[in-house]
């Protein structure tokens, strides 16, 4: 109930609306006593009101007064009033990813976003990426296999240099973006989970000989718990499941430049 709700119905009872006839003292009721019990139980009635109101005025204030300390706070504090969330490359888990199912799904989900990122065509980057990702047994020969899919040969043909930049005057897009997961088979110490993703790979810009393309995949993921926090043990890929294209028009090569330059990639999915 509002404030005003409050000090309305106070006004009921007792208000200046109400009209209250008083006796001059000594005058009879008709039986030859007089009428002090209707006067004292007049004024008993208003006191009880008055007292009535003052709590309910004393309640709305001490809640208002709540609320505003409670602003007060979190404008001191620094907290963001509730507003739309903004894509962050913070990670969100800070202290490892859930001992659970639910936590093997998030892992995969982020790990399948970094693993399918433009940083692993760099290679200082993509060491860094592979060291946090895997398990500590599984690093060496992960470390190993990656380092063989992104071959200088391999990334001439797709038009970057020894060193996975693209030519001046071009943008490179290579993203992984989780629409799913999905475990397959989970225990204490190692977990199974198959992230369904979109991804975008290609060159933008008047330059580009590769153009930026979509394409649906799947990506197999098996999981360790090395005590606290699940790593990745194997990875594979497969193709689909793939959705019916709709029938959007085919961006420019500027404003698909534009787009990858100011929608920045996320570093998490989940």
């Amino acid at each position: 109930m509002s404030l005003g709700d409050d000090h309305q119905s106070s006004g009921g009872y007792g208000g200046a609306g109400q009209t209250r006839t008083r006796l001059p003292d000594g005058e009879g009721d008709g039986h030859g006593g007089p009428r002090r019990g209707g006067r004292s139980s007049s004024r008993s009635l208003v006191t009880v009101v008055g007292v009535v109101v003052l709590l309910i005025a004393a309640i709305a204030f001490a809640n208002r007064g709540g609320d505003d300390s409670a602003s007060s706070d979190d404008a001191a504090s620094g907290k963001p009033k509730t507003s739309a969330t903004a894509p962050s490359g913070t990670k969100p888990v800070q202290a490892g990813f859930a001992h659970d199912e639910q936590g093997a799904q998030s892992a995969a989900a982020n790990y399948a976003v970094a693993l399918g990122s433009d940083g692993m065509f760099d290679e200082a980057r993509r060491h860094e990426i592979v060291q946090a990702v895997a398990d500590s047994g599984s690093v060496d020969r992960l470390q190993t296999d990656f380092d063989a899919d992104y071959s200088a040969d391999f990334l001439k043909r797709i038009g970057l240099d020894e060193n996975g930049k693209a030519p001046s005057g071009v943008t490179f897009v290579n993203r992984t973006l989780p629409a799913g997961t999905k475990v397959t088979a989970f225990s204490d110490s190692a977990a199974t989970v198959e992230v369904w993703c979109n991804g975008l790979f290609g060159l933008a810009g008047e330059k580009a000989t590769n153009p930026v393309t979509n394409s649906w995949f799947t990506v197999t993921m098996k999981l360790s718990w090395d005590g606290s926090d699940w790593k990745v043990q194997e990875t594979s890929q497969k193709t689909g499941p793939t959705p019916v294209p709709g029938d959007n028009p085919v961006s420019g090569s500027d404003e698909m430049s534009k787009a990858v330059q100011e929608f920045g990639g996320f570093t998490y999915a989940r």
